[in-house]
């Protein structure tokens, strides 16, 4: 299994505007300090608004930044929403679009489904604050990409 690059992204997001709670970012910022395309981040950062993870204020102070603090942000509501699609193989979408000829008795259906719930379970226990609990090495490394040149 693999998270999409949106999800990716997302989380990412995430723990930067967590390890900068201090303050406003910005699209630009965050895309600079992933060299990440503002046009990825865009979409995202306006599901993460909807979805209630991040605010977002528009104006000359404006930016973004995180709704809730990062102890209260489940790395399993993220993946979630971000993901859109959990369906492992196309027997978990149901009669619609199921062509296996054994979906109904096959057993790897059971045993795929238990695999994602442990996966999301796990992802469950933990917060965005758990992500950030190496802060001032991640701030190291952000620090160093914007003394090497990269726009931060």
């Amino acid at each position: 299994m693999q998270l999409t690059r949106y999800t990716d992204y997302s989380l990412r997001a995430l723990v930067y505007l967590g390890l900068n709670s201090h303050r406003r970012c910005t699209i630009a910022e965050i895309g600079a300090a992933y060299g990440i395309s503002e046009n990825h981040l865009m979409k995202l950062i306006h599901q993460l608004g909807q979805e209630g993870f991040i605010t977002t204020t528009r104006g000359k102070n404006g930016g973004l930044e995180l709704a809730m603090p990062a102890s209260e942000i489940s790395l399993g509501a993220v993946v979630r929403v971000t993901e859109g699609n959990l369906a492992l193989v196309e027997c978990f979408k149901g009669a619609d679009g199921n062509t296996c000829p054994i979906a109904g008795p096959c057993a790897l259906t059971g045993v795929l489904e238990e695999a994602l719930q442990a996966f999301l379970e796990v992802l469950d226990r933990h917060t965005l604050a758990d992500l950030l609990t190496p802060a001032s090495a991640l701030q190291r490394i952000f620090a160093a990409r914007e003394g090497a040149g990269i726009r931060v």
